[in-house]
């Protein structure tokens, strides 16, 4: 059962900084809080390795192949950054979308092994992204958290322990198989997050697979089939995602024209740019430009 308390609170905290369904930090240890009082459309984003609480509401995130749901009373946990379409399903001004995410901190996560070795659990699946339901201690320490922002010396003193606590709770958690894999610094969870370091780096350049699997330490067969397991996706469809997602920003912006857009983020073809925006926004990329006079106002 969440605690109404805590979802009162939340909701009230977003709204007091004015930032209903954008969501907000809240000024602890990488804690944000969120509050939209409807539907939003799906967007473009990368997910960082975060733990996100949903206390009401529902919200949905879309890979290549699979669709992640969580709902209330719902912990998500991504070990790895990923490309997603996300947006809030279950909202509204009555009982808006209230959810904590926590971006998690891997120096933490591996920093537990020397006090917890070779921690076990259930895991479910091979995914860098899961979802299961969110312990009676996991919402206390997270709420313990959030209640923190209130006072500027305690978070000084208290949050680092706090977060600790959490770390500690997801490696345990029945979902947290892929934090208990990063762990062990050979293992192929580790591994595939070093070529995705390598992808996000040089995404604009050309990335042989023979490089990336060279990186992760495993030969390309191998290493196609943890990044796919990992992911839903493969190395060249994850690179072309992050130039989409970087030439819409840029679009958005207002500074560069399709061309330049598509060049800056590393493609030859402005029309093969073009078809793939298309095919991942569903407008052509000209329709997101904004006017020169707009973008000076």
């Amino acid at each position: 059962m969440v605690p109404q308390d805590l979802i009162s609170d939340v909701a009230a905290y977003v709204r007091d900084q004015d930032a209903l369904e954008t969501g907000c930090e809240t000024g602890v240890g990488g804690l944000f809080a969120f509050c939209s009082e409807k539907p939003t459309e799906f967007q473009a984003m990368i997910y960082e390795p975060i733990m996100c609480l949903v206390l009401q509401g529902a919200k949905e995130a879309h890979l290549e192949d699979r669709t992640v749901r969580y709902g209330a009373g719902k912990s998500l946990i991504v070990s790895h950054a990923l490309p997603v379409m996300a947006g809030v399903m279950d909202a509204s001004p009555d009982k808006p979308y209230v959810s904590l995410a926590l971006q998690l901190d891997l120096a933490t996560v591996r920093s537990l092994y020397d006090e917890i070795g070779t921690l076990t659990g259930p895991d479910h699946g091979s995914h860098s992204m899961s979802v299961a339901d969110g312990d009676a201690a996991l919402f206390d320490a997270v709420g313990r958290l959030f209640r923190l922002a209130h006072d500027p010396m305690e978070v000084q003193a208290l949050a680092p322990l706090v977060l600790k606590e959490i770390h500690f709770r997801l490696l345990r958690a029945q979902h947290g198989g892929m934090l208990r894999q990063l762990l062990l610094h050979e293992s192929p969870a580790s591994r595939i997050a070093k070529a995705i370091a390598m992808i996000r780096e040089q995404y604009k350049s050309p990335l042989p697979v023979t490089d990336l699997a060279a990186e992760a330490g495993m030969s390309q067969s191998t290493f196609h089939e943890h990044f796919k397991a990992l992911t839903s996706t493969t190395p060249l469809q994850y690179q072309k995602e992050l130039r989409l997602m970087e030439a819409r920003r840029l679009l958005l912006g207002g500074s560069k024209s399709v061309a330049s857009a598509a060049y800056d983020v590393g493609y030859e073809s402005p029309t093969q740019f073009s078809r793939e925006y298309v095919r991942k926004f569903g407008v052509p990329p000209r329709h997101e430009k904004v006017p020169s006079a707009a973008a000076a106002s």
